[in-house]
Protein backbone atom coordinates (compact mmCIF):
# COMPACT_ATOMS: atom_id res chain seq x y z
CA UNK A 1 0.00 0.00 0.00
CA UNK A 2 1.36 3.36 -0.78
CA UNK A 3 2.31 5.58 2.03
CA UNK A 4 0.52 8.90 2.60
CA UNK A 5 1.93 12.53 2.54
CA UNK A 6 3.89 12.81 6.21
CA UNK A 7 2.23 16.09 6.40
CA UNK A 8 -0.95 14.71 5.63
CA UNK A 9 -0.83 12.05 8.08
CA UNK A 10 0.21 14.81 10.63
CA UNK A 11 -2.72 17.43 9.35
CA UNK A 12 0.04 20.48 9.01
CA UNK A 13 1.34 22.51 6.30
CA UNK A 14 4.14 22.14 4.31
CA UNK A 15 5.79 25.33 5.94
CA UNK A 16 4.72 24.17 9.48
CA UNK A 17 7.23 25.38 12.38
CA UNK A 18 8.82 22.82 14.13
CA UNK A 19 6.81 23.32 17.39
CA UNK A 20 3.34 22.74 15.20
CA UNK A 21 4.67 19.73 13.84
CA UNK A 22 5.48 18.64 17.86
CA UNK A 23 2.04 19.71 18.89
CA UNK A 24 0.51 18.10 16.07
CA UNK A 25 2.14 14.84 16.94
CA UNK A 26 1.62 14.86 20.30
CA UNK A 27 -2.44 15.21 19.86
CA UNK A 28 -2.54 12.41 17.57
CA UNK A 29 -0.56 10.30 19.28
CA UNK A 30 -2.68 10.54 22.66
CA UNK A 31 -5.94 10.05 20.65
CA UNK A 32 -4.51 6.77 18.83
CA UNK A 33 -2.50 5.41 21.60
CA UNK A 34 -3.69 1.54 21.86
CA UNK A 35 -4.05 2.37 25.60
CA UNK A 36 -6.83 4.67 24.76
CA UNK A 37 -8.00 2.10 21.67
CA UNK A 38 -7.72 -1.39 23.56
CA UNK A 39 -7.75 -3.91 20.38
CA UNK A 40 -8.58 -1.39 18.08
CA UNK A 41 -5.78 -2.12 15.11
CA UNK A 42 -6.96 0.74 13.09
CA UNK A 43 -6.15 3.14 15.63
CA UNK A 44 -2.73 1.00 16.49
CA UNK A 45 -1.94 1.42 12.70
CA UNK A 46 -2.47 4.95 12.47
CA UNK A 47 -0.17 5.85 16.02
CA UNK A 48 2.39 4.06 13.79
CA UNK A 49 1.92 5.82 10.87
CA UNK A 50 2.33 9.19 12.95
CA UNK A 51 5.26 8.00 14.84
CA UNK A 52 6.55 7.47 11.36
CA UNK A 53 5.90 11.47 9.70
CA UNK A 54 7.18 12.62 13.00
CA UNK A 55 10.17 10.92 12.98
CA UNK A 56 11.27 12.42 9.66
CA UNK A 57 9.50 15.81 9.44
CA UNK A 58 11.54 16.36 13.35
CA UNK A 59 14.54 15.65 11.69
CA UNK A 60 15.80 19.00 9.56
CA UNK A 61 18.13 16.45 7.48
CA UNK A 62 15.14 13.72 6.88
CA UNK A 63 12.18 16.48 6.11
CA UNK A 64 14.39 18.04 3.82
CA UNK A 65 15.01 15.46 1.58
CA UNK A 66 11.89 14.35 1.82
CA UNK A 67 10.30 17.88 0.68
CA UNK A 68 12.64 17.69 -2.03
CA UNK A 69 11.90 13.87 -3.75
CA UNK A 70 9.55 12.56 -1.52
CA UNK A 71 8.97 8.91 0.32
CA UNK A 72 11.82 7.70 -2.21
CA UNK A 73 13.94 10.60 -0.73
CA UNK A 74 14.41 8.41 2.16
CA UNK A 75 16.06 5.57 1.51
CA UNK A 76 19.07 4.79 3.37
CA UNK A 77 18.14 7.41 5.56
CA UNK A 78 17.67 4.86 8.76
CA UNK A 79 14.22 5.75 9.18
CA UNK A 80 12.82 2.80 11.74
CA UNK A 81 10.31 0.34 11.22
CA UNK A 82 7.74 1.05 13.42
CA UNK A 83 5.13 -1.14 11.76
CA UNK A 84 7.00 -4.03 13.40
CA UNK A 85 7.75 -2.18 16.44
CA UNK A 86 5.32 -2.23 20.12
CA UNK A 87 4.20 1.36 21.59
CA UNK A 88 7.05 1.75 24.30
CA UNK A 89 9.59 0.44 21.91
CA UNK A 90 8.39 3.52 19.43
CA UNK A 91 8.37 6.04 22.07
CA UNK A 92 11.95 4.93 22.45
CA UNK A 93 13.07 5.09 19.54
CA UNK A 94 11.73 8.97 18.79
CA UNK A 95 13.13 9.78 22.51
CA UNK A 96 10.05 11.70 23.48
CA UNK A 97 10.37 12.91 26.61
CA UNK A 98 10.08 16.53 25.75
CA UNK A 99 7.05 15.67 24.17
CA UNK A 100 4.88 13.53 26.81
CA UNK A 101 7.31 13.84 29.61
CA UNK A 102 5.65 11.29 32.17
CA UNK A 103 1.95 11.61 30.60
CA UNK A 104 -0.57 10.34 32.67
CA UNK A 105 1.48 8.57 35.30
CA UNK A 106 3.57 6.67 32.38
CA UNK A 107 0.82 6.47 29.90
CA UNK A 108 2.87 7.57 27.46
CA UNK A 109 5.61 4.57 27.76
CA UNK A 110 3.38 1.97 28.83
CA UNK A 111 5.78 0.78 31.81
CA UNK A 112 8.82 1.72 29.56
CA UNK A 113 10.82 1.27 34.01
CA UNK A 114 9.75 -2.62 33.35
CA UNK A 115 10.46 -2.98 29.87
CA UNK A 116 14.27 -1.61 30.16
CA UNK A 117 15.21 -4.03 33.13
CA UNK A 118 16.60 -6.94 31.21
CA UNK A 119 18.48 -7.23 27.89
CA UNK A 120 16.05 -5.94 24.90
CA UNK A 121 16.62 -6.38 21.12
CA UNK A 122 17.35 -3.39 19.31
CA UNK A 123 15.00 -1.39 16.58
CA UNK A 124 14.47 -2.86 13.24
CA UNK A 125 15.50 -0.17 10.50
CA UNK A 126 13.80 0.16 6.48
CA UNK A 127 15.01 1.20 3.76
CA UNK A 128 14.36 0.69 -0.30
CA UNK A 129 15.44 -1.26 -2.85
CA UNK A 130 14.77 -0.04 -6.37
CA UNK A 131 14.66 -3.42 -9.04
CA UNK A 132 13.61 -3.37 -12.77
CA UNK A 133 11.56 -5.63 -14.43
CA UNK A 134 14.79 -7.72 -15.39
CA UNK A 135 16.36 -7.82 -11.78
CA UNK A 136 13.11 -9.26 -10.80
CA UNK A 137 12.82 -11.95 -13.32
CA UNK A 138 16.14 -13.53 -12.28
CA UNK A 139 16.54 -12.41 -8.97
CA UNK A 140 19.42 -10.05 -8.26
CA UNK A 141 22.46 -8.90 -5.16
CA UNK A 142 22.06 -5.27 -4.51
CA UNK A 143 24.50 -3.00 -2.81
CA UNK A 144 22.06 -1.19 -0.36
CA UNK A 145 23.64 1.72 1.72
CA UNK A 146 21.32 3.02 4.70
CA UNK A 147 22.14 5.23 7.87
CA UNK A 148 21.75 3.75 11.54
CA UNK A 149 22.18 4.61 15.23
CA UNK A 150 25.32 2.72 16.37
CA UNK A 151 27.32 1.77 19.41
CA UNK A 152 29.34 4.70 20.24
CA UNK A 153 33.23 3.50 19.45
CA UNK A 154 34.53 5.94 22.17
CA UNK A 155 32.40 4.99 24.94
CA UNK A 156 31.44 1.48 23.77
CA UNK A 157 27.68 2.46 24.05
CA UNK A 158 28.22 3.38 27.89
CA UNK A 159 27.41 7.02 27.07
CA UNK A 160 30.10 7.74 29.93
CA UNK A 161 33.51 9.45 29.67
CA UNK A 162 36.30 7.18 29.69
CA UNK A 163 37.31 6.10 33.45
CA UNK A 164 33.75 6.61 34.33
CA UNK A 165 30.47 4.45 34.84
CA UNK A 166 26.49 5.18 35.34
CA UNK A 167 25.59 6.09 38.72
CA UNK A 168 22.88 4.80 40.37
CA UNK A 169 19.49 6.89 40.05
CA UNK A 170 18.89 8.29 43.84
CA UNK A 171 15.09 9.02 43.09
CA UNK A 172 14.07 5.57 42.13
CA UNK A 173 16.82 3.55 43.68
CA UNK A 174 17.29 1.87 40.79
CA UNK A 175 14.53 0.41 40.10
CA UNK A 176 13.81 2.50 37.06
CA UNK A 177 10.19 3.15 39.03
CA UNK A 178 8.62 5.17 40.95
CA UNK A 179 5.19 5.03 43.32
CA UNK A 180 2.88 7.79 43.92
CA UNK A 181 -0.30 7.64 46.31
CA UNK A 182 -3.66 8.65 44.65
CA UNK A 183 -7.39 9.27 45.67
CA UNK A 184 -6.54 9.88 49.64
CA UNK A 185 -3.83 6.99 49.94
CA UNK A 186 -5.73 4.09 48.83
CA UNK A 187 -3.69 3.20 45.99
CA UNK A 188 -0.44 3.68 44.44
CA UNK A 189 0.37 4.32 40.90
CA UNK A 190 3.56 3.07 39.57
CA UNK A 191 5.56 5.20 36.51
CA UNK A 192 8.87 5.36 35.08
CA UNK A 193 10.95 6.93 37.23
CA UNK A 194 11.42 10.90 35.91
CA UNK A 195 14.95 11.39 36.83
CA UNK A 196 16.76 8.07 34.89
CA UNK A 197 13.30 7.84 32.19
CA UNK A 198 13.48 4.52 33.91
CA UNK A 199 16.69 2.94 32.98
CA UNK A 200 17.51 3.33 36.92
CA UNK A 201 20.86 4.85 36.54
CA UNK A 202 22.17 8.18 35.81
CA UNK A 203 24.95 9.91 33.37
CA UNK A 204 26.79 12.42 35.22
CA UNK A 205 29.66 12.50 32.99
CA UNK A 206 28.75 11.68 29.65
CA UNK A 207 30.85 10.95 27.02
CA UNK A 208 31.58 13.93 24.59
CA UNK A 209 31.08 12.11 21.05
CA UNK A 210 27.67 10.69 21.82
CA UNK A 211 26.80 13.25 24.49
CA UNK A 212 25.53 11.14 26.64
CA UNK A 213 23.47 8.86 24.28
CA UNK A 214 25.80 5.76 23.73
CA UNK A 215 24.80 6.21 20.09
CA UNK A 216 26.06 7.41 16.84
CA UNK A 217 24.75 7.76 13.43
CA UNK A 218 26.74 5.69 10.88
CA UNK A 219 26.94 4.72 7.25
CA UNK A 220 26.39 1.25 6.58
CA UNK A 221 26.84 -1.00 2.96
CA UNK A 222 25.64 -4.31 2.85
CA UNK A 223 24.85 -6.89 0.11
CA UNK A 224 21.39 -8.27 -0.32
CA UNK A 225 20.14 -10.86 -2.02
CA UNK A 226 16.49 -10.06 -4.15
CA UNK A 227 14.75 -13.34 -4.86
CA UNK A 228 12.97 -13.66 -8.37
CA UNK A 229 9.61 -12.96 -8.55
CA UNK A 230 9.16 -10.23 -6.11
CA UNK A 231 6.41 -7.79 -6.03
CA UNK A 232 6.56 -4.31 -5.67
CA UNK A 233 6.30 -3.37 -1.12
CA UNK A 234 7.39 -7.27 -0.46
CA UNK A 235 10.56 -7.25 1.70
CA UNK A 236 13.47 -9.22 2.55
CA UNK A 237 14.85 -9.31 5.42
CA UNK A 238 18.18 -8.61 6.15
CA UNK A 239 18.86 -10.46 10.06
CA UNK A 240 21.18 -8.51 12.73
CA UNK A 241 21.53 -5.18 10.51
CA UNK A 242 19.52 -3.26 12.91
CA UNK A 243 20.11 -0.71 15.26
CA UNK A 244 21.96 -2.35 18.75
CA UNK A 245 19.58 -3.80 21.13
CA UNK A 246 19.61 -2.56 24.93
CA UNK A 247 21.72 -4.14 28.19
CA UNK A 248 23.52 -7.37 25.81
CA UNK A 249 20.15 -7.93 23.97
CA UNK A 250 20.86 -8.81 20.22
CA UNK A 251 20.47 -6.09 17.24
CA UNK A 252 17.30 -5.48 15.09
CA UNK A 253 16.87 -6.70 11.53
CA UNK A 254 16.78 -4.56 8.74
CA UNK A 255 13.75 -4.59 6.03
CA UNK A 256 14.51 -3.33 2.35
CA UNK A 257 11.31 -2.68 0.78
CA UNK A 258 10.59 -3.47 -3.05
CA UNK A 259 10.31 -0.23 -5.27
CA UNK A 260 9.80 -1.49 -9.06
CA UNK A 261 11.08 0.79 -12.26
CA UNK A 262 9.04 1.62 -15.02
CA UNK A 263 9.62 0.00 -18.11
CA UNK A 264 9.46 1.80 -21.16
CA UNK A 265 7.59 -0.87 -22.98
CA UNK A 266 6.31 -3.70 -20.52
CA UNK A 267 4.13 -3.88 -17.81
CA UNK A 268 3.42 -6.32 -15.44
CA UNK A 269 0.47 -8.45 -14.66
CA UNK A 270 0.97 -10.90 -11.95
CA UNK A 271 3.62 -13.14 -13.94
CA UNK A 272 2.58 -12.25 -17.02
CA UNK A 273 4.42 -9.38 -19.03
CA UNK A 274 2.01 -6.92 -21.19
CA UNK A 275 3.32 -5.18 -24.36
CA UNK A 276 1.31 -2.85 -25.97
CA UNK A 277 2.47 -2.90 -30.01
CA UNK A 278 1.60 -0.48 -32.72
CA UNK A 279 1.30 -1.69 -36.53
CA UNK A 280 -0.01 -0.24 -39.88
CA UNK A 281 -3.41 -1.24 -41.24
CA UNK A 282 -1.77 -3.11 -44.18
CA UNK A 283 -0.01 -5.29 -41.70
CA UNK A 284 -3.16 -5.95 -39.79
CA UNK A 285 -5.14 -6.96 -43.03
CA UNK A 286 -2.42 -8.94 -44.98
CA UNK A 287 -0.32 -10.04 -42.04
CA UNK A 288 3.19 -9.57 -40.98
CA UNK A 289 5.87 -11.04 -38.65
CA UNK A 290 6.92 -8.11 -36.26
CA UNK A 291 9.58 -7.53 -33.62
CA UNK A 292 8.18 -7.26 -30.12
CA UNK A 293 9.82 -6.09 -26.96
CA UNK A 294 10.47 -8.69 -24.30
CA UNK A 295 12.63 -8.97 -20.95
CA UNK A 296 15.44 -9.97 -23.38
CA UNK A 297 15.73 -7.68 -26.18
CA UNK A 298 13.18 -8.40 -29.07
CA UNK A 299 10.96 -11.75 -29.89
CA UNK A 300 9.47 -12.44 -33.46
CA UNK A 301 5.61 -12.66 -33.73
CA UNK A 302 3.64 -13.67 -36.33
CA UNK A 303 0.59 -11.06 -36.77
CA UNK A 304 -2.44 -13.25 -39.04
CA UNK A 305 -4.08 -11.69 -41.75
CA UNK A 306 -7.38 -9.79 -40.52
CA UNK A 307 -5.60 -9.11 -37.09
CA UNK A 308 -8.21 -6.70 -34.88
CA UNK A 309 -7.05 -3.66 -32.61
CA UNK A 310 -7.00 -4.64 -28.99
CA UNK A 311 -6.44 -8.57 -29.92
CA UNK A 312 -3.89 -10.46 -27.53
CA UNK A 313 -0.85 -12.90 -28.77
CA UNK A 314 0.44 -14.83 -25.65
CA UNK A 315 4.62 -15.60 -25.99
CA UNK A 316 4.93 -18.53 -23.80
CA UNK A 317 7.25 -18.42 -20.76
CA UNK A 318 8.41 -14.86 -21.55
CA UNK A 319 6.58 -13.59 -18.23
CA UNK A 320 7.97 -13.31 -14.39
CA UNK A 321 8.48 -16.22 -11.85
CA UNK A 322 6.21 -17.00 -9.43
CA UNK A 323 8.19 -16.44 -6.42
CA UNK A 324 7.04 -19.23 -5.15
CA UNK A 325 6.45 -21.85 -7.57
CA UNK A 326 8.92 -20.57 -10.21
CA UNK A 327 7.22 -21.32 -13.05
CA UNK A 328 7.31 -18.15 -15.03
CA UNK A 329 4.24 -16.50 -16.64
CA UNK A 330 3.82 -15.43 -20.18
CA UNK A 331 4.30 -12.20 -22.47
CA UNK A 332 0.84 -11.14 -23.60
CA UNK A 333 1.52 -8.84 -26.65
CA UNK A 334 -1.82 -6.21 -27.12
CA UNK A 335 -2.55 -5.10 -31.18
CA UNK A 336 -2.87 -1.30 -31.28
CA UNK A 337 -3.23 -0.62 -35.05
CA UNK A 338 -2.53 2.83 -36.35
CA UNK A 339 -4.51 4.79 -38.71
CA UNK A 340 -2.71 7.16 -41.24
CA UNK A 341 -3.57 10.66 -40.61
CA UNK A 342 -2.36 12.08 -44.05
CA UNK A 343 -2.28 10.23 -47.25
CA UNK A 344 -0.18 11.20 -50.33
CA UNK A 345 -2.57 10.86 -54.04
CA UNK A 346 -1.47 7.49 -54.90
CA UNK A 347 -2.50 6.40 -51.41
CA UNK A 348 -5.79 7.88 -51.40
CA UNK A 349 -6.26 6.29 -54.75
CA UNK A 350 -5.94 2.79 -53.90
CA UNK A 351 -7.84 3.94 -50.49
CA UNK A 352 -10.66 4.81 -52.78
CA UNK A 353 -10.31 2.12 -55.32
CA UNK A 354 -10.61 -0.47 -52.11
CA UNK A 355 -13.38 1.25 -50.55
CA UNK A 356 -15.40 0.81 -53.93
CA UNK A 357 -14.90 -3.22 -53.32
CA UNK A 358 -16.36 -3.44 -49.59
CA UNK A 359 -19.23 -5.39 -49.26
CA UNK A 360 -20.86 -7.56 -46.55
CA UNK A 361 -18.27 -10.10 -46.92
CA UNK A 362 -15.32 -8.00 -46.27
CA UNK A 363 -16.68 -5.99 -43.63
CA UNK A 364 -19.56 -8.19 -41.87
CA UNK A 365 -19.51 -6.71 -38.71
CA UNK A 366 -19.76 -3.27 -39.64
CA UNK A 367 -22.49 -3.66 -42.13
CA UNK A 368 -24.39 -5.54 -39.61
CA UNK A 369 -24.13 -3.02 -36.81
CA UNK A 370 -25.28 0.42 -39.26
CA UNK A 371 -28.13 -1.79 -40.25
CA UNK A 372 -29.45 -2.50 -36.69
CA UNK A 373 -28.51 1.10 -35.95
CA UNK A 374 -30.58 2.39 -38.85
CA UNK A 375 -33.61 -0.20 -38.33
CA UNK A 376 -33.39 1.25 -34.49
CA UNK A 377 -33.49 4.83 -35.92
CA UNK A 378 -36.40 4.25 -37.97
CA UNK A 379 -38.41 2.29 -34.82
CA UNK A 380 -38.03 5.36 -32.33
CA UNK A 381 -39.04 7.95 -34.82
Amino acid sequence: MAKRDYYEVLGVDTGAAADDIKRAYRRLAIKYHPDKNPGDKEAEAKFKECAEAYEVLSDSNKRARYDQYGHAGLQGSGVHDFSRMNVEDIFGALNLDDIFGDFFGGFSRRGRGSSRAGPRRGYDLETAVELTLNDVANGVEKSIEFSRQDLCEDCSGSGCAKGSSPAKCSTCGGSGQVAQAGLGGFFQMVSACPACKGGGTVIKNPCKKCRGTGRVGKKRIVMVKIPAGVHEGQSVRVGGEGEPGFGGGPRGDLYCYVKIKSHPFLERQDTNIIATVPISFTQASLGATIEVPSLNGTKELKIPPGTQPGDVFRIKGQGLPDIRTRRSGDELVQIMVEIPKKLNSQQEELLRSFAATEDNTVLPKSRGFFEKLNQYIANNR
